[in-house]
């Protein structure tokens, strides 16, 4: 998530910021419902000192809510008690959803330095909730009674979960324990958070500038001029800048000839948090691993993983730790086949600037696998990404969706929005009726954290009677138009678009009771099926004559192009199966340590070094996160679960056989994949979700022949 926020920030912002409690109640936004079209955030009126006023009487009023609950002399029934706790604490949801949203997507130092100070806050807050005994007590009365209650499936649902919630957040510990948790709870809020401020920070600080031409050798005249652009902008005309975020650094790995700048770029992509400096992120994470462990075995669990994995598919350590070593198995012989191919390719390189004899390393394996690409292949990314401009795949995706589920996207430019990149569409049926609102922020800039994601702004849930309509986002860094190119993506950045389109649909598509099992509310290893099932559509060649047109002259990817992206398909697999193992690998090995056994922030970069030999991991394939940048796991909510994607990998390649089989864009299967999965959230194990559309529990071997790594188990 991204925007500018930051470029917003002075002095007098500031100021104004440090004058929060003298903001009138009328002038705050959110102390009132909010008078914009389909009751969406109202950007344009929202300025960083509303928040803090607004998060703190968000906490007054649902302790008193809370207070309210627990004091009534009615016995505890699942009315009064657990769907009062449901309704609890609306407008602290409703500013603090805003709040984390724009502080990924659009921060700046005001939101950065609130979010330090109201994270143990809130985390004190969330503690006082979960471990008020008397609430916990009345909880407890209609969990004891749940057999004897007539609940409605998804009721017993919200029963199980918000007891079990309680009982894995240390309601049922002793006091002595329960105050240690608090001083863990508080402590992990503000570490998250200053991991994912330090690594924004060290995207930002580094830069390539390349002021000879000669250094541009190689590279696509649409990364120059990106290069040239960003240049531009930061008063170098005349050079051109290269940076961190990967719009920028990958195509320079994939295309620079000059083997000096690639080692020196590739080098400072790997470096980020471990400079030893104030963005330095090995004590911080050292700390969260430690502090993980430690909350894990006062809750009664073996380990961090344990505890996270208690409420996923996987359900414990040793079933995730089957299938990545059973994958990982299929795919060092495949990886290491790929890096024999490149130092051959490499060995009879005839560049004169290069040595003769010279290793195969990390910043060479995208420039010579690209090179292989085009003599086995005769594909040049380059000779796609015009047939892939944004507008088309948006406007693929739009046809997609509306040929699977009726639906259509109409651009509203009536709706505030939080950034000028940011656009925003009203989602309907086939028949007109309005299903909720989506923003889309597609392009990097310094106040939008890397990577791509898909959130929330109001989720679905029915209140009063009466359906609230969900308000999605999806965010990502996209290459940027140049001149008069409009942005053009490559065939990754593609799939990365329909992924998070899917993620948006799980939310908009919910149709469920009760928010707190709305949309992608679901384990983890669950919530990438929606995601990903999407991605298999971007390459059928059906769908590719549908939305790849050149954004010049309009025609229709030819089918000699559309065979050759057949055929590559399974071109690089060891290297990117690979390297997203290893990531998964070294997120187990650091969260199935016990208190005692994790490493100092001094023993940091050699547990990570020990943990990818341990492996087998080749030299030249870091983990795709390596420790001190890896966000997913220590400041994005992922901990003991990025092996997620590869698990819901089985489930959507097995999913997409259905549609492989009965028709690429056939209407029965996917309304019974939007009935049983994309409507029903969390309203029921997940298992049995996928079982209602598939008939069985996943089989494995779509997966392996995708990959082409069936020939190897």
């Amino acid at each position: 998530m991204k925007v500018t926020l930051a470029l917003l920030l002075s002095a007098t912002v500031l100021a104004a910021s440090a004058q929060v409690k003298e903001t009138p109640t009328s002038q705050n936004p959110f102390f009132s419902p909010y008078n914009t079209p389909s009751g969406v955030p109202p950007f344009d009126k929202i300025r960083p000192e509303h928040f803090e006023p607004a998060l703190e009487e968000g906490m007054k009023q649902q302790a008193a809510e809370i207070a309210a609950l627990t004091s009534q002399k009615a016995t505890p029934t699942f009315a009064n008690t657990i769907e009062a706790l449901e309704a609890s604490g609306n407008l602290l949801q409703r500013v603090n959803t805003v709040f984390a949203n724009l502080n990924s997507a659009n921060t700046n130092e005001a939101l950065q330095k609130l979010a330090q100070s109201i994270a143990p806050r809130l985390s004190k807050h969330y503690d006082d909730i979960n471990l008020n005994p008397v609430l916990f007590q009345r909880v407890k009365t209609v969990y004891d009674q749940r057999n004897s209650l007539k609940l409605t499936g998804d009721q017993k649902r919200l029963l199980e979960k918000t007891y079990k919630g309680f009982v894995r957040s240390g309601a049922a510990l002793s006091p002595e324990k329960q105050e240690r948790l608090r001083k863990i709870n508080g402590e992990l809020s503000v570490l998250t958070l200053k991991f994912g401020q330090n690594l924004l920070a060290e995207n930002n600080a580094y830069t390539l500038v390349i002021d000879k031409k000669e250094d541009l050798s190689g590279l696509p005249e649409s990364v120059v001029a990106a290069a040239a652009d960003d240049a531009k902008k930061r008063n170098l005309t005349g050079k051109w800048v290269f940076t961190l975020q990967n719009p920028s650094v990958m195509p320079f790995l994939q295309y620079a000839d000059n083997r000096n700048l690639r080692e020196q770029i590739y080098k400072a992509y790997l470096e980020r948090g471990n400079h030893n400096n104030a963005q330095d992120n090995k004590v911080i994470m050292a700390s969260l691993v430690a502090l993980r462990a430690e909350k894990a075995q006062l809750l009664g669990y073996d380990n961090h993983a344990a505890y996270v994995l208690e409420e996923s598919m996987a359900k414990t350590p040793a079933k995730v730790s089957e299938l990545l070593n059973q994958l990982w198995t299929a795919t060092v012989p495949v990886t290491k086949q790929e890096a024999a191919e490149l130092q051959a390719l490499m060995d009879k390189d005839a560049d004169p600037r290069r040595e003769k004899n010279q290793k195969l390393e990390g910043w060479d394996w995208r420039y010579y696998a690209e090179k292989l690409r085009k003599e086995k292949y005769a594909l040049d990314e380059q000779e796609l990404r015009p047939y892939f401009s944004l507008d088309n795949v948006r406007d693929g995706i739009f046809t997609l969706t509306n040929k699977l589920y009726g639906l259509r996207f109409e651009k509203r430019t009536d709706l505030p929005v939080y950034h000028e990149d940011v656009v925003a569409y009203e989602v309907k049926e086939a028949d007109g009726r309005h299903i909720g609102i989506m923003y889309m922020d597609f392009f990097p800039r310094a106040s939008k954290r890397g990577g791509a994601w898909m959130t929330s702004y109001r989720r679905q849930e029915v209140e009063n009677g009466k359906k609230v309509t969900p308000v999605v986002s999806i965010v990502c860094n996209f290459s940027k138009p140049t001149g008069d190119t409009p942005a053009l993506l490559t065939m990754d950045e593609t799939e990365t678009f329909f992924h998070e389109f899917g993620h948006a649909l799980h939310g908009l598509l919910s149709n469920v009771k009760y928010g707190s099992q709305s949309g992608t509310a679901v384990p983890r290893d669950f919530v990438e099926l929606p995601s990903q099932i999407m991605e298999n559509w971007a390459p059928e060649p059906e769908m590719l004559k549908l939305y790849a047109k050149h954004y010049k002259t309009g025609e229709v990817i030819p089918d000699a192009l559309i065979e050759k992206i057949k055929k590559s398909q399974l071109f690089n697999q060891g290297f990117t199966t690979g390297e997203y193992l290893a990531a998964s690998l070294l997120d187990m090995a650091y969260h199935t340590l016990k208190p005692g056994e994790t490493p100092s922030a001094n023993e940091i970069v050699s547990f990570e070094k020990q943990a990818m030999d341990k492996i087998g991991l080749i030299d030249q394939i870091p983990p795709r996160y390596r420790s001190t940048y890896f966000q997913h796991v220590f400041a994005g909510g992922y901990s003991a679960g990025y092996y997620s994607y590869i698990w819901s990998a089985v489930l959507d390649s097995d999913a997409f056989e259905v549609f492989k089989q009965k028709g690429l864009f056939d209407q029965k299967s996917a309304q019974s994949f939007r009935k049983n999965v994309l409507e029903r959230g969390g309203t029921d194990e997940p298992m049995s979700l996928y079982k209602n559309f598939r008939g069985a529990e996943p089989d494995i071997k779509p997966l392996l022949r995708k990959r082409g790594l069936l020939k190897e188990i």
